[in-house]
Parts: structure tokens; sequence; C-alpha cells
């Protein structure tokens, strides 16, 4: 093991073994095996077995790590695997539990994604099923936009840039305008500069201006229609994926991967803007159906991006769009290791980050409403959204995501046939 992966073990909090590639590789492979149920069961299963029975590290530095990861982007469970990789093996050791976490839901996901396809599922009477989980999808996605504010709206500053953001969504403002700004603004309203702050909202009100749609002559976001579902006899046929290049979806989902602040549901406002409004290779029903089969499967929800990148670009869509969203969760570790806390521990960056974690939670407010309108066309679906909603809200089970997921799926066979 090269010297420069070493240090960490002069910290007295981490005792991790120096556990062979193959063996660590194994371990972590299954950990993703068994990763059911979101982000909260996975932790709490690495936590469980690599902090309380095998003390790798102590549970006061397991919880500064965790505070770490879920300031930066990415997908908390990945990263902690990453992290623990390097400190039993160095670099190759983080890439082989990350790469072993990962796996098992990207294999399932690639196969279903090609299955989706290939069956054409949704022109069969097995759409009931899809039509009964996505009302369920935007139950998980209220209850996770509800929690990450719950952990990042933690002031009157960061309330309002949350609503400007929400605001600049509704009016089509790109997102690399709105969260550079709410980060800056949250730096210079956490120092008390309130001119800043003002200059900072002109800055954002002249962007609206200039570069709204709805200046432009276009409809705004929420005035569009629900998509509807209509099949006649050719559409049995096999659907095929899109021809986008691969350079595109792995760009589009490196954005997605940097901007993933408090879990995977962030980055649904920006796949979604990708994949269904710029790019249109897929439909809001099948971005839906993704993020619902993510739901079920054990691997990190972001996931899903498999599904978006098949979509676009067949099996090397697949694999260049999962790549880039991984890809800021492993090199955060590797590149950073040393650093993190250091970096975490600069009032600025801190500031910066919080704040643009404020503009994010704005977007999957304004997002969930977007893909609401057409996941829930009826009081059928509205019931069953409720009823989910209820239970993600009021049962804490581990396993509640998946059983959610399979009970919507049962009550849209039985009552939306």
């Amino acid at each position: 093991m090269p010297p420069s992966d070493l240090p960490v073990s002069k910290n007295p909090d981490v005792h991790a073994p120096n556990e062979p590639p193959g063996r660590l590789f194994l371990r972590f492979l299954r950990f993703g095996c068994l990763a059911w149920g979101g982000p909260v069961a996975q932790i709490d299963m690495i936590r469980h077995e690599l902090v309380e029975e095998e003390r790798w590290v102590s549970g006061e530095h397991f919880r500064r790590l965790l505070a770490i990861y879920q300031a930066l982007p990415g997908p908390e469970a990945h990263e902690l695997c990453v992290h623990f990789g390097m400190i039993a093996r160095g670099r190759l050791g983080g890439i082989l539990a990350g790469l072993g976490f990962m796996l098992p839901g990207f294999i399932l996901m690639f196969l279903l994604s090609w299955l989706y396809l290939r069956l054409n599922l949704v022109a069969t009477e097995f759409q009931a099923v899809f039509l009964g989980i996505q009302p369920a999808v935007i139950a998980l996605i209220v209850r996770a936009c509800h929690r990450i504010g719950q952990h990042c709206l933690i002031d009157a500053p960061l309330w309002g840039i949350a609503a400007l953001a929400a605001a600049g969504e509704l009016v089509r403002i790109p997102f690399w305008i709105t969260l550079p700004l709410a980060g800056a603004a949250y730096v210079v309203a956490a120092r008390r500069q309130w001119l800043l702050v003002g200059a900072c909202l002109l800055i954002f009100a002249g962007g609206a201006w200039v570069l709204s749609p709805v200046i432009q002559g276009q409809a705004p976001l929420l005035r569009e229609s629900p998509e509807r579902v209509a099949i006649s006899a050719g559409d049995f046929a096999p659907r095929e994926p899109g021809n986008v290049a691969v350079a595109p979806l792995f760009g589009s989902g490196l954005r997605a991967g940097l901007l993933t602040f408090g879990g995977a549901y962030t980055a649904i406002p920006f796949l979604e803007r990708d994949a269904v409004e710029k790019g249109a290779w897929m439909t809001r029903r099948d971005f839906l159906d993704g993020v619902a089969l993510s739901g079920i499967l054990p691997a990190p929800l972001i996931i899903f991006s498999t599904f978006v990148g098949f979509f676009g670009g067949g099996p090397w869509g697949a694999l260049a769009m999962t790549a880039g969203v991984f890809l800021p969760a492993f090199l955060f570790t590797l590149v950073f290791f040393h650093r993190l806390e250091s970096l975490i521990a600069n009032a600025t960056l801190r500031h910066f980050l919080e704040g643009i974690t404020a503009g994010v939670v704005g977007l999957i407010a304004v997002t969930t409403l977007v893909l609401a309108q057409t996941a829930i066309p009826g009081w059928r679906a509205a019931a069953i959204a409720a009823v989910a909603l209820v239970i993600v809200y009021r049962w804490k089970s581990k396993a509640v995501i998946p059983l959610v997921m399979l009970a919507a799926g049962v009550a849209g066979w039985v009552v939306l046939r």
C-alpha cells in the first residue's frame, strides 16, 4: 500500500483491518446485495457491522464522517463505503468497496431497463402496476423534500433562498445560474452583509427577466398539460432506446452527481430536465417508472440514473450516465481523503454548500409538482398517493420504501386497470 494512504491509521479512532482486496470487495458486494430500504437503512447496516461489531472506527468518528458526507454531494452510503475501503486498503480498497456496493443495483437496473423497453411493459396490462406506483413515488419525493428541508432550512435566509430558487425553476432559469447565486447569497447572509444579499437578489431578478422563457412567450413550467396514456395496436412492439451520444449522457450524469446534496432525490430535477424537457428521450411517465424501480432494488436510490441513461443511449448510455453520477462519490474520498474534515470546517465553503442545498430543495419542490401532474391524473391515483404519504411518515421500518412500492403496484393493478 502506498505510504500516502496510511496516515489515517495514526488516528486513535480508526482501527480498520488491512483486508485482502478480494475479501474487501466481497464484503461490500454483500452490502450491495442487502442494500434495501434507501439510504437510512443502508447507512445503518454499514454502521452496525463496521462500527458496532468490528470497531473499524469509533462511534464519534463515524458520526463526524457521516456529517461530512451529508454536506457533500453524492449518495452518503456509497461514499461511506468508499471511505471505509480506503482506510482498509488505500485507494485500491476505496475503488473496490465502492464498486462492490453499487454493482448489484447497477446490474439489476440495467436488466430491468432492457426488459422495460424490450417487452414494452407500459403497453401491456402491466402498465396498471406502474400507474399505481407513480403516485407513491410522488409521496416518497414529498417526504424526502421535507426531510432534507428540515435539516438544511435552519434560518430565514435559507428559507428565502429556497423560495427564490423555486420561483426561478418555475420561470425556467437555468440551475447553473440559480445554484451558484444561492450559495453566494448565503455566504454573504451568514456574514450579515445585507447589501451584498440585496445585490445577489437583484442579479437573480435580472437573470429572471432576461432569461425567463415566460418573457420569451413560452409557457411556464406548471402550465404544461400532463401526458395521457393512449395505447394502440402498434404500441405493443418493443421500444428502442434513443441515440444520444455517450459524452452528453456522461455530462448529464456528472452534473447530477455533483448536485445531489442531501440524498438521491435531489438529482431528480437535473436528470428530469435533461431527459424529459431538453433531450426528450423519455416521457415523464417513463422517468417516474425509473425512480419507482430504484425504490424496490437493493441499491442507492440514485441508481435510477442507469434507467435514464439506458433510455437515452442503450447499454453504453446506461454505463456513461451511471459513471458520471457516481464519479464524484468516488473522487471526493479518493482525492480529498485527508482533507475532508478541514474542507468542511471552512466556514465560507460550508455556507456556500448550505446555500446550494437550500436552492436544490426549492428545485425539488417545483419538480415534484410537475411530476405530480403526470403521476396523479385522477382521484384514484390521488388516494394511492395520500395513503403512501401517510405510511412513509408514520412507519419507520427499514423496508418501508420497497414495501410501499410493491403495495402501490398491487393497488394500481386492482383499481387502475
